[in-house]
C-alpha cells in the first residue's frame, strides 16, 4: 500500500497550500483591556501634578466658580482620587476609553465618563473644560498630535494643560546608554521587557526630553508655562534619594511635569 492511498498527508500535491490555524492578533485595545496591565502611576507624581494645577486655578469659592477639569486617560482613577484632596471644591470628571479601567474608577471619582482621542473624540463641547490632566498617556499613543489637538479643542481659551510623562533623559538612562542597554521606560515588545532591568509590559510607544516635549506642547497650540520633575516610584530604595534630588533640575528627572495653557 502506497502512502497515498491511505488518506493519509503523504497523499496531498506538493503544490497544496497548507493552512494553520488562524488566531486573532491582540491588538493595543486588547492590551489595555487587560485587567492585569497597570493603569496607574506614583502618588507623588500625582500630588506634585495637581498642586502645580491648584496654584494655576485658584481655590473654587464666592465670586470664583468650580473648574471643571477632566483627568483624560484616567486609568483607575487614583491619580484624580489624589488630585482631588488638593483641588477641593472643584469638578474632577474621569475620562478613559478602557471600560476595565472605568469600572476600577467609578468608586474613587464623582463622575466617569468613556471617551476617546482618536475617532469621534471626547464627548465635550468645544471650550467647555477649564484644565486637562494627561497624566503618563502620550507615551502610549500612536498619534499624540491629534491627541493634543482634541485636548486643545476641549479647552476654554487660557485652559491648563497638565501634563506627565516618563523621561527618555532621566539620570539613570544616560548611564544605561553609555552601558549599551534599553533606557528604563522604553520597550520593544508587548509581551514581555528585553533587554533592559524590570519586567512589567505597560504600552509604552514613545518617550521624550525635556526639551522635545517642551517643543511638542508648543507646537500643538500650548503656551508652556513651566517644566518640572518628579521621582519614579519604581527606583529602586537605596537610589530614591538621588531620584528626588535629580527633580531639581527637570531634564534629568525621573518624570517630567509640564503645565500649558492654550493660546
Amino acid at each position: 500500500m502506497t502512502p497515498s492511498s491511505n488518506g493519509s498527508a503523504a497523499g496531498k500535491s506538493p503544490e497544496a497550500p497548507v493552512h494553520s490555524p488562524t488566531r486573532p492578533v491582540p491588538g493595543l485595545r486588547d492590551f489595555y483591556e487587560d485587567p492585569t496591565v497597570p493603569v496607574a502611576s506614583g502618588e507623588a507624581r500625582s500630588l506634585r501634578q495637581a498642586r502645580l494645577l491648584a496654584d494655576a486655578l485658584g481655590p473654587a469659592g464666592p465670586g470664583r466658580p468650580a473648574a471643571t477639569v477632566l483627568d483624560v486617560g484616567c486609568g483607575d482613577g487614583s491619580a484624580a482620587a489624589t488630585a482631588a484632596r488638593v483641588l477641593k471644591g472643584h469638578r474632577i470628571v474621569g475620562v478613559d476609553w478602557s471600560q476595565d479601567a472605568l469600572r476600577r474608577a467609578a468608586p474613587r471619582l464623582s463622575q466617569v465618563v468613556r471617551g476617546e482621542l482618536t475617532g469621534g473624540g471626547l464627548p465635550f463641547a468645544s471650550g467647555s473644560a477649564d484644565a486637562v490632566l494627561f497624566s503618563e498617556v502620550v507615551e502610549h499613543l500612536v498619534d499624540p498630535d491629534s491627541a493634543l489637538d482634541e485636548l486643545h479643542r476641549v479647552l476654554r481659551p487660557g485652559g491648563h494643560l497638565m501634563l506627565s510623562t516618563p523621561n527618555l533623559a532621566a539620570w539613570y538612562n544616560r548611564g544605561l546608554l553609555l552601558a549599551g542597554v534599553q533606557p528604563v521606560f522604553s520597550e520593544v515588545s508587548l509581551r514581555r521587557i528585553h533587554g533592559r532591568p524590570g519586567s512589567q509590559v505597560v504600552g509604552h510607544l514613545r518617550l521624550y526630553t525635556a526639551r522635545a516635549l517642551r517643543e511638542f506642547v508648543a507646537a500643538s497650540g500650548f503656551e508652556v508655562v513651566t517644566v518640572a520633575g518628579a521621582p519614579f516610584h519604581g527606583v529602586p530604595r537605596p537610589l530614591r534619594p538621588l531620584d528626588r534630588l535629580a527633580c531639581r533640575l527637570p531634564s534629568l528627572a525621573s518624570i517630567l511635569l509640564v503645565h500649558a495653557r492654550k493660546v
